[in-house]
């Protein structure tokens, strides 16, 4: 997205009328994701963002420099009954998690290591992914060292600072900063677990060469958030640390606990000889940690949680079950003597590794080549049931993918975010990509949970005779998709009136929103959004001089809640020219 924009996404090329859209494109998440570009992501703003409220200039440059792709241009839209499945599976996954059962068959599967006593420490930043499209939800995934949590609490701030004029459906400044709390207090209920009573002073972050990693500005954010409460924070490569004299040092810094984004799970190879020996002695506290990938993350974990048979056996109750064989995607473990029957399943399969992790060696199953296949039967791979991802629409017409991760702490998600992609796999590389802020259908509505149909758009063309001409809100969507066109009034301009309306029982009962802005016909029938008068006004305000006159009004608001209402009643009903309400 270029700099042009102003952050509540008045879009350029041939969906430029997108950012006119407000809160009225649509009342199902689908019709969100294809049409709202309401809210947009101003890289100034960003910038403006990390440098003030976090204290460091270069990280805005450095972002750019090294993950140009990690902020995607849109948010997603969720429905509140798919968060609720969302919560249900993580709940379901922590019950089976317990069960001592569960516990000896995985630990008994993984190497020595995972049976270390973790004394109590549960693990920071549990990624559970899921696709979701539609009815349809697939938790695909479960991370145990799931990376861009604190990248996602910067974009909810950059939200906030450039899109204040849609204040309502953006995380406040309370929540954002709930979020940083409740992961600075993670970190120190970690150390707490292990037993210590001494204040948490220092932690070292660790992954390979962690300069050259791609979300290593997200490390340095780490430092800034830890830093600012007392807690020292250092950054290591595992062939930094020594451990002598009963703990583990940083050259000649002694380590209380090390933040683990590491990929080698086990810590088995030979840079992470000192941090391994200190986890077994219990000389640092280490998080997550490998029990903690070997009962969670391990692909193979996947195949149980899916499995019917395994999980009677494990004694799960049954409403647990039931929600897990709805929302786990079948997973079984690749074995040769299965070749015939999966090949010829394949495309409705993605593979995966046991032990892979970023979508490293996954396929899915109609893009396999027979050399790639006889090396996924060489051993180590799951086949998983392909549940489609989401699709968001970026303001160009361009289809995106998404899927959604949910941050978990000790069975309690802490926030969720949309990772949009384009490709088999997220990989942070597609333009207009990245991270995406949630919204859910409920604040969209200003609260409560809204249940389908409960809201609708009214869209209207004022002409210079004051004349009022409805637009069907499909019609309007596909005018700003330029999908459609209206010859009949091509060449002339309009004030555009944008209605949002609560409903009950199918009648329109209260005005929500209303937006106003110009738009001209082209000679081809085209739509073709005019700018707001005066170039300082924010992207997406509702332009003054497009207000109706208190007749033209009183009319639409016939036309919406029926004949005399003249908008007595309605949230947006005002005085002639003022400013309208819920803007």
């Amino acid at each position: 997205m270029g700099d042009e924009h102003s952050g509540c996404g008045r879009a350029t090329g041939p969906a430029a009328g997108a950012g006119l859209l407000r809160q009225a494109c649509g009342t199902t998440v689908d019709a969100l994701n294809d049409a709202c570009f309401c809210i947009s992501l101003d890289h100034r703003a960003l910038d403006a963002a990390l440098a003030t409220e976090l204290g460091d200039p270069r990280l805005a440059a450095l972002l750019r420099e090294r993950c140009p792709h990690v902020f995607a241009e849109y948010p997603v839209f969720v429905a509140p009954a798919q968060l609720q499945r969302i919560e249900a599976v993580v709940r379901a996954v922590e019950q089976v998690v317990a069960l001592p059962a569960w516990r000896e068959q995985a630990l008994a599967a993984a190497p020595a290591i995972a049976r270390h006593d973790v004394r109590g420490v549960r693990g920071v930043f549990f990624g559970y992914d899921f696709h979701v499209e539609g009815d349809t939800l697939g938790l695909i995934e479960i991370n145990t060292n799931a990376g861009g949590a604190m990248l996602n609490a910067v974009l909810a701030r950059a939200q906030r600072v450039c899109c204040e004029g849609v204040a309502p459906l953006l995380p406040s400044r309370e929540g954002v900063e709930g979020f940083e709390r409740a992961m600075l207090e993670m970190f120190r209920r970690e150390w707490r677990a292990a037993g210590q009573q001494a204040p948490l002073r220092r932690v070292a972050i660790v992954d390979e060469a962690p300069e050259r990693q791609y979300l290593y500005p997200e490390f340095l954010l780490f430092r800034h958030l830890l830093g600012g409460h007392g807690i020292e924070t250092l950054i290591a490569d595992p062939a930094d640390f020594t451990l002598h004299d009963g703990a583990l040092f940083l050259g000649e810094q002694a380590i209380d606990l090390v933040y683990n984004r590491l990929t080698d799970f086990y810590l088995q190879g030979d840079a992470c000889r000192a941090l391994r020996e200190a986890y077994l002695s219990d000389a640092v506290v280490l998080t997550p940690h490998p029990q903690a990938h070997a009962l969670y993350a391990d692909k193979r974990r996947l195949a149980d949680l899916s499995d019917p048979e395994v999980l009677a056996r494990l004694g799960v109750a049954q409403e647990t079950q039931a929600i897990l064989l709805r929302d786990v995607p079948r997973t079984r473990l690749v074995r040769a003597e299965d070749a015939e029957r999966l090949w010829a399943e394949r495309r409705g399969l993605f593979f995966k590794p046991v032990s892979g992790f970023g979508s490293r060696g996954a396929y899915r199953g109609d893009k396999l080549t027979r050399r790639v296949w006889q090396d996924i039967l060489g051993g180590g791979y799951v086949a998983q049931a392909l549940v489609a991802p989401g699709e968001r629409r970026t303001a160009a017409g361009r289809p995106m993918k998404y899927d959604l991760r949910a941050y978990v702490y000790d069975g309690r998600i802490q926030w969720l975010a949309a990772r949009v992609y384009q490709g088999q796999t997220t990989n942070f590389r597609t333009e207009g990509g990245g991270f995406a802020p949630v919204f859910t259908l409920s604040e969209f509505g200003r609260g409560g949970t809204p249940e389908p149909g409960e809201y609708r758009s009214h869209t209207f063309l004022l002409d210079e005779a004051g004349q009022i001409h409805s637009l069907p809100h499909p019609l309007y969507v596909a005018l700003v998709h330029a999908e459609s066109a209206l010859p009949a009034l091509a060449g002339r301009r309009f004030r555009l009136a944008d209605w949002y309306v609560r409903l009950r029982d199918g009648v329109a009962e209260q005005l929500l929103n209303e937006w106003y802005g110009w738009v001209e016909i082209d000679a081809d029938g085209r739509f073709r959004p005019v700018p707001a008068a005066g170039n300082g006004e924010a992207a997406g305000a509702v332009d003054a001089s497009a207000l109706p006159t208190a007749g033209e009004h009183a009319r639409m608001a016939a036309l919406v809640f029926g004949q005399g209402s003249g908008g007595v009643g309605a949230a947006g009903a005002r005085e002639p020219h003022g400013e309208p309400r819920g803007v």
